[in-house]
């Protein structure tokens, strides 16, 4: 399987070019981001554009909060850099890790701000992630159009035009580049967070067992809706250099914010997705549709950044890529399927040259805090079964 020459990322990985000196489109957009971009500049036109929003409204803007490292130092950048009051926008997947909402309670106080909490129902998110994982290979639709088109109507509810997001996808992604102003609206939604589908269409694929109001939460707001209010959804890794690892450090020595070890990686990443404990299951069906698990894309980043040498970063890549993750065996018991079922569906996404080898994998490290995660047994009397619109 091909992979970029500069780093790792491999021809499988989505929305991904290379040229003919075989780097990647990522790592050209790193050297955009380091050489072409004026971030004096750019810094400049942030604070042009929160001046126009400033003291207009309840709240000077939303800001969508996870409370993994990339919400938190935007949270505290726009307080103790910028100066103002954001309404903070939270979209519970069901899966936060008890060290998150410690985490998040010091934050808050610290920062003074006000927050709103949104649970979906959560036999619709069952519904939803067992439907999006046979149909895409990925559970995750509920959780990643949730965060983007919950929080576009809570900008609208609260008549708060500006939404500031955190890091560009030109960062890890080819979708957008450095040399475009990226904007979090519908375009992006549809290109890079809703997997294709709809909640339209979701209620289709459902056939019935979902009502439609209760997939509001996921429906994009009209166009004209967010025409009304002005809106403007901005990333902040448009107007400031990002930078992952400095960024953590600043919430670590300004908050007291704390790291934990996630499955599949190396424990000196301590700061990458622990806000969600089925982060491993889902690298490790990035593993067996792509070859690529998140070491991959976390040496990837350090390689770019000339913090680690090609080499280096494969060593890590054998170590911790495509362990079998101790949280499948919770996640199973949640969907209700066998690991022969979900093997079968993942593998139905395979990407091509990428062929998994089940016989090869090796079970990962256990999380010292796994037995404080969420085991409610909930009954589901309709399940539907593996197949694409029937029982299977």
């Amino acid at each position: 399987m091909l992979s970029c020459s500069k780093c790792l990322l491999p021809e499988t990985a989505e929305a991904t070019s290379f040229d003919e000196a075989g780097s990647c489109s990522v790592c050209r957009q790193i050297e955009v981001r380091d050489t072409q971009i004026d971030w004096d500049d750019r810094y400049k036109q942030l604070t042009e554009l929160v001046g126009q929003y400033r003291d207009k409204g309840l709240y000077d803007c939303i800001l969508p909060y996870s409370g993994g490292k990339d919400s938190v130092f935007q949270l505290w950048y726009v307080v103790r850099k910028l100066g103002l009051k954001p309404l903070v926008v939270r979209f519970d997947h069901w899966f936060y890790r008890p060290l998150v909402e410690e985490n998040n309670t010091s934050v808050f106080k610290q920062l003074g701000v006000d927050v709103l909490n949104f649970t979906p129902n959560w036999h619709v998110v069952r519904e939803l992630m067992l439907e999006s994982l046979k149909r895409r290979g990925d559970f995750c639709w509920h959780c990643h159009t949730g965060i983007y088109a919950h929080t576009m109507q809570i900008a609208i509810r609260y008549e708060t035009p500006l939404l500031i997001w955190g890091e560009s996808l030109a960062e890890y992604q080819s979708f957008y580049s450095y040399d475009e102003m990226e904007e979090v609206d519908e375009k992006r939604f549809n290109r890079a967070m809703n997997l294709g589908i709809t909640a339209d269409d979701m209620y289709e694929f459902l056939g019935g067992r979902v009502a439609k109001r209760d997939l509001y939460p996921f429906v994009y707001p009209p166009r004209k809706e967010l025409m009304r209010i002005k809106c403007r959804s901005v990333c902040l890794g448009s107007y400031i250099k990002w930078d992952t690892k400095k960024h953590v450090d600043i919430i670590k020595s300004e908050l007291g914010w704390k790291g934990q070890e996630v499955e599949g990686i190396p424990p000196e990443y301590d700061y990458e997705k622990i806000e969600c404990f089925f982060q491993g299951v889902r690298d490790y069906l990035k593993y067996i549709k792509r070859g690529m698990g998140r070491t991959n894309h976390l040496a990837n980043i350090d390689i770019r950044n000339k913090r680690m040498t090609r080499e280096q970063g494969e060593a890590l890549v054998r170590e911790y890529d495509g362990k079998r993750p101790p949280s499948l065996d919770l996640f199973l018991d949640y969907l209700q399927l066998t690991e022969e079922q979900f093997l079968g569906i993942a593998i139905k996404h395979e990407v091509s040259p990428w062929q998994f080898s089940p016989n090869a994998v090796e079970p990962g490290r256990r999380m010292p805090d796994m037995d404080k995660w969420d085991r409610t047994s909930v009954p589901w009397p309709n399940h539907p079964g593996v197949e694409i619109g029937g029982k299977g």
